[in-house]
């Protein structure tokens, strides 16, 4: 693999050949998301078996199956916020530790509000790791291949969506009690969890963050340089206008300008919108599934869950990640919410589409593949590329706790709205979201193939004017 120098280490980063440094980042980085998406997805199919032993209510089920969520949107915002005055390295191992003992203290839980207090601060943990896994993958990328490397670690969701249907299936196949297998599912979060700690440990910072913020150009350019041994070099140089920390925009600013919200009403609305179908959809997979199959046993209905996975989302993953730089991210995420509407907008509108089992998953595993090839995908990537290096994590954080808001909402929701509404009137409201989903995706410039400085610097709102003339002070 050429090396290669540059007296600009950011121009040197974007310009970068795909080398083994980026999939050991990408490695590093996925594993912890993989754990993230282990931990949200496996309650759907651990809480069924959880309101048998423990005989919960509908609404201590709801409750249970949300609990992380609603954490998850505070985790984001609050670390999200913390890696952009602290640095990405610090919250990196931080959440992962946070994610060990919650994982472990779920599994040991002896009562139902133990257990929610333990899901609780694994939700936590979950969120703050959203903003910092995507921004310090997206730190390290190229310019070519960023939406590609960014993809791969939030590709690794689709193993945590298969790997918890499985561990169900082996733990009941083999005998294992209601009890003995749910807190084994619970438990085997901690597992990857672990692992993480000591990889992020050995991660540096970002080369970016470092030079464009911190100011330690000369540590940036040794760091990068002993990571990549020696691919890419630099004297640590990498922004026309770096930025001081007197000179960082406070939160208040960026919460006041217009072209700031503009962009957070793409990033975060479209987050929001995607996370109430698919969360809501996901989480009470097998539900929807008891009622299209009543009679059908639990093991059938946790093997219909992971056939829809491996079958519909999983390609959806893939043919995302390699086709995601060339398409452009913006124009997947339209693609994805349109087929999505349309989706379920069939489910809803043909008469016996949900009491029918083949045409029904037909369907709605068309609307899991366009989710994961289009939305699900570039909702995650995008604000890891179109705010400034000093609130990128920051505006990461808030569009993905503004997301985990929906997912919370959509989760808690679902059941509420399956029961008074009917699973079509349900999913026709899904269909609408998934609609308001395209408008606002609208809003957002095309970050594909251009390097995050340039994004930053150069966004369709950028001639709009902040509110106040104050902030014009501290704008980028």
């Amino acid at each position: 693999m050429a090396e290669v120098r540059s007296g600009n280490l950011v121009a040197a980063l974007d310009e970068a050949s795909l080398s083994r440094f980026h999939l050991r980042a990408v490695l590093v980085s996925g594993m912890g998301f993989f754990t993230d998406a282990y931990d949200l997805f496996v309650i759907g199919i651990a809480s069924t078996l959880i309101a048998k032993e423990w005989h919960l209510s509908s609404s201590q089920l709801a409750l249970l199956n949300s609990t992380m969520l609603a954490a998850a949107f505070l985790g984001a915002i609050v670390f999200g916020r913390f890696a952009d005055l602290a640095g990405r390295k610090r919250v990196y191992w931080l959440v992962a530790v946070i994610m060990v003992v919650a994982a472990l203290g779920s599994a040991l839980s002896p009562s139902f509000w133990v257990l929610i207090a333990f899901r609780f601060l694994l939700g936590f943990g979950v969120g703050g790791d959203y903003p910092v896994s995507a921004v310090l993958m997206s730190e390290y990328a190229n310019r070519k291949d960023r939406g590609k490397l960014v993809g791969m670690v939030f590709g690794t969701q689709a193993l945590g969506l298969i790997i918890g249907p499985l561990v169900a299936l082996a733990l009941l196949g083999a005998g294992a009690s209601n009890d003995v297998a749910w807190r084994t599912m619970l438990a085997l979060g901690a597992v990857p969890a672990a692992a993480v700690v000591y990889l992020r440990r050995k991660m540096p910072e970002s080369p970016r963050y470092q030079v464009q913020v911190q100011g330690q150009a000369e540590q940036a350019a040794s760091q990068i340089s002993s990571f990549t041994r020696g691919q890419v070099s630099g004297d640590g140089s990498g922004a026309l206008n770096p930025v001081t920390p007197r000179q960082r925009m406070g939160l208040r600013a960026f919460l006041t300008n217009r072209r700031y919200l503009i962009l957070l009403a793409g990033t975060a609305g479209t987050w929001f919108l995607l996370d109430y179908a698919y969360y809501g959809n996901t989480i009470s997979t097998p539900q929807i599934l008891g009622l299209i199959s009543p009679h059908a046993s639990t093991m059938t209905k946790i093997a219909l869950q992971l056939a829809i996975f491996v079958v519909a989302a999983l390609p959806g993953y893939v043919l995302a990640i390699a086709y995601l730089d060339r398409i452009g991210h913006r124009r997947l995420q339209l693609t994805g919410f349109a087929v999505m509407g349309l989706c379920f907008l069939v489910i809803a509108a043909v008469p016996g589409m949900t009491t029918m089992v083949a045409p029904f998953l037909l369907v709605y595993g068309v609307s899991y593949f366009f989710t994961e090839f289009g939305p699900n995908m570039t909702t995650f990537v995008m604000p890891s590329e179109i705010y400034p290096v000093d609130m990128r994590a920051t505006g990461h954080g808030i569009s993905a706790g503004v997301g985990k808001l929906g997912a919370f909402i959509g989760v808690f929701l679902f059941p509420v709205l399956q029961t008074s509404l009917g699973l079509r009137s349900t999913l026709l409201l899904t269909a609408g979201v998934s609609v308001l989903g395209f408008a606002l995706t609208l809003v957002l410039p095309e970050p594909a193939g251009r390097s995050l400085e340039d994004i930053a610097a150069d966004t369709p709102t950028a001639s709009v004017q902040p509110l106040r003339v104050a902030d014009q002070a501290s704008a980028p």
